[in-house]
């Protein structure tokens, strides 16, 4: 799964809860409001001064590390 700037960002919290750490070390701490069902990624970093492509350059390294991480502990 590719994350692009036009996603909604509660949906793919919802997914991923893994991306909530991204989120929160870019500054953006809106993902549990309500705006956050309706307001894609690059809404949200635009409404908050977060530099967009380094925010979805961080959350598709988490969803991309995630797999190996549950393969891991599988393997374990």
């Amino acid at each position: 799964m590719t994350i692009t700037k036009s996603m909604p960002i509660g949906k793919l919290v919802q997914e991923h809860p893994e991306t909530i750490p991204v989120f929160l070390q870019h500054g953006l701490m809106c993902f549990g409001c309500a705006v956050a069902r309706f307001e894609d990624i690059e809404q949200g970093a635009m409404a908050h001064g977060i530099e967009v492509e380094a925010l979805v350059k961080d959350l598709n390294a988490a969803v991309a590390a995630e797999p190996a991480a549950d393969q891991a502990k599988s393997a374990a």
